[in-house]
């Protein structure tokens, strides 16, 4: 080794002198960052932003289990007919609330994250009520939030015991924290065992599955659970398992009637079967009691038809309780978690049957992440918007690609999004607040807080304005923009679901802002409606003036019409009395003195 290690050093076009040396080793450096670039970029498989602006405005994918064979570039099946369905559906507060246990995967050190959770999107009225006047928590009366980690660290180990006394909400798993390495695996099997939510209110309606009557003494309740007389009966099993991160913001009533709705789409689609012993539930017949199959659901964010996304996805229990016992699944636990759990779903016994529900609107990258999922906050009347552009763009495509259709998309079957390098691409994935793989930075300098975090607000004036001149300025923006109730059309739900990469507390604080608080009716729009209020005011007392003048002018009419039919008949007494014989036609001196009111009427 030695002498051939002298027979390089002596070989004359190595580097001798320090010049040489220092320039060769520069060489090496550049040669490694080039190639470590050229890996990164290759290896990377999200090169281009994501069309979310089809995504909220087309159909979803559907239910069934994709293929694997399915290409990985987005498809959508649109139809000049198709509207969006409205969310929420009507009669959604009349299904029964879902049970959801929703753990939050974290770490030891990570005590200042789970504080803010606890003190946000955990416990907050606008989380889990929803928007305007809510329901009364009664969506969310049945979620539930733990932590879950791994054995701490020995450092830590003291820290985390007195946060699990002190908050009731932390599980310790029997693992070495890990990412990749079986920690989700471990979670569910936890939860098969242990995971335990309120039950529904009594006298209300719910569906029976075979899991409905397992039941448990209630637990100490942490600071966010929710507090209502099924609280303290025995608890019962969960609906959903659902895997988050803690570096995801929820809002709670909009997981929960998300979930809802597929469960009861889930149920509606199974034939049930009946249970004589089960216990009393409101039925029609209440001697008979339906027991639903129970429902297969795999809900979250799809990612290249192959998985759903890590950053939140929920399994029903029947998948839960099936997973943490299989001997096969068992044998999968390490590698990318969000993939193998899309792995372990099509080795069900009934893989054919479980139903993969994707939202791709309403989860996406906080705005400053510069990520393909990554754009402004979003609220349901900047979609609504999006929808109207987006199907006029779509009649132009097509109009430009030469297809003969006459304002209709009857056609066309399926619309492949343009490849990145085409001009008309932009259209579907661009916003107005990030750009993909370019560090935000605010439209305006010198920027309130508040200011800045509605110029994260997607479609906001604040987000649009670049000159501070131009547009009358940040204070005017600040005026324009919308008001909650505005923002939410008026309802409950219907907004952004899950805001993921908050890699800093200072934009986990931004999405507190922007997603939890705000009034509900800005000033600018008090001065609207208060000003169309007094248009309405003025118009309908401009028709009831109107009304009284043509009763006015009717009575007046007819007092001419009587009086003159009264002077007629004196003057035909005098002509009959003073007995020159000749006729009078009284029925038409009536008619014409009609006639001529009429038309003075008119």
């Amino acid at each position: 080794m030695g002498r051939w290690l002298k027979r390089i050093v002596r070989f004359r076009f190595f580097p001798s002198q320090p010049t040489t040396i220092l320039l060769t080793l520069l060489l090496f450096t550049l040669f490694a960052i080039a190639l470590t670039v050229i890996l990164i970029h290759t290896l990377n498989p999200d090169k281009e932003p994501l069309p979310w602006r089809a995504y909220c405005s087309m159909p979803p994918p559907p239910r069934s289990p994709p293929s694997l064979s399915a290409p990985t570039v987005d498809t959508f099946d649109f139809d000049s007919s198709y509207i969006p369905p409205p969310f929420p559906p009507v009669g959604l507060d009349s299904r029964p609330p879902a049970g959801i246990l929703l753990g939050v995967f974290t770490t030891d050190h990570a005590v200042e994250r789970r504080m803010l959770i606890r003190s946000t999107w955990a416990r907050h009225v606008r989380s889990r009520n929803g928007a305007g006047a809510g329901d009364d928590g009664r969506g969310t009366s049945r979620t539930i939030i733990k932590f879950i980690l791994g054995r701490p660290r020995s450092k830590w180990e003291r820290r985390v015991q007195l946060e699990m006394e002190t908050y009731n909400d932390i599980v310790i798993l029997p693992i070495t924290e890990n990412m990749n390495d079986g920690k989700t695996h471990a979670f569910f099997s936890w939860a098969s065992t242990s995971a335990w939510v309120p039950p529904p209110a009594q006298n209300s309606t719910r569906y029976l599955f075979s899991y409905s009557n397992s039941t448990s003494p209630p637990p100490p309740l942490s600071l966010h659970d929710p507090r209502s007389e099924a609280s303290a009966r025995p608890w019962v099993r969960p609906d959903y398992i659902v895997k988050s991160d803690d570096d995801s913001f929820v809002m709670l009533a909009e997981l929960e009637a998300r979930l809802r709705l597929e469960l009861s789409d889930a149920a509606g689609a199974s034939r049930p079967y009946f249970d004589p012993d089960a216990s009393p539930v409101v039925t029609q017949d209440p001697n008979v009691i339906p027991v639903y199959q129970d429902p297969l659901v795999y809900w979250g964010y799809l990612v290249k038809n192959r998985f759903m996304a890590g950053e939140l996805y929920a399994l029903s229990w029947s998948l839960v309780d099936w997973l943490s016992n299989d001997a096969t699944v068992k044998g999968m636990t390490r590698g990318a978690e969000d993939k193998q759990v899309a792995k372990w779903m099509r080795l069900h016994p009934r893989a054919n049957e479980v139903r993969w529900a994707s939202e791709r609107c309403w989860i996406y990258d906080h705005p400053r992440a510069a990520t393909v999922y990554s754009h402004g906050f979003l609220f349901p009347s900047e979609v609504t918007r999006v929808r109207r552009n987006i199907k006029s763009l779509l009649q132009s495509i097509l109009y430009d690609a030469a297809y003969t259709v006459s304002n209709t998309f009857s056609n066309l079957h399926a619309v492949t999004l343009p490849d990145a390098n085409m001009a008309s691409s932009q259209s579907f994935s661009y916003s107005t607040v990030s750009a993909f793989r370019t560090r935000y930075s605010p439209p305006l300098p010198n920027l309130t807080p508040l200011q800045s975090v509605e110029a994260l607000v997607e479609g906001s004036a604040m987000s649009l304005v670049r000159d501070s001149v131009a547009l009358g300025g940040a204070d005017a923006a600040w005026r324009k923009r919308e008001g909650r109730r505005r923002r939410y059309e008026g309802k409950r739900v219907g907004g952004t679901t899950v805001v993921h990469f908050i890699k800093r507390n200072e934009w986990f604080l931004e999405t507190a802002l922007a997603l939890l608080e705000g009034d509900e009716v800005v000033e600018a729009e008090r001065h609207r409606e208060a000003r169309e209020d007094e248009e309405n005011l003025q118009e309908e007392e401009e028709e009831e003036e109107e009304v009284e003048d043509e009763v006015i002018s009717d009575d007046e009419d007819d007092d001419t019409v009587s009086a003159a039919l009264d002077v007629e008949s004196i003057r035909s007494v005098d002509e009959d009395d003073r007995g020159d014989g000749q006729p009078v036609n009284t029925f038409a001196s009536h008619s014409s003195l009609k006639h001529a009111a009429s038309r003075r009427k008119r």
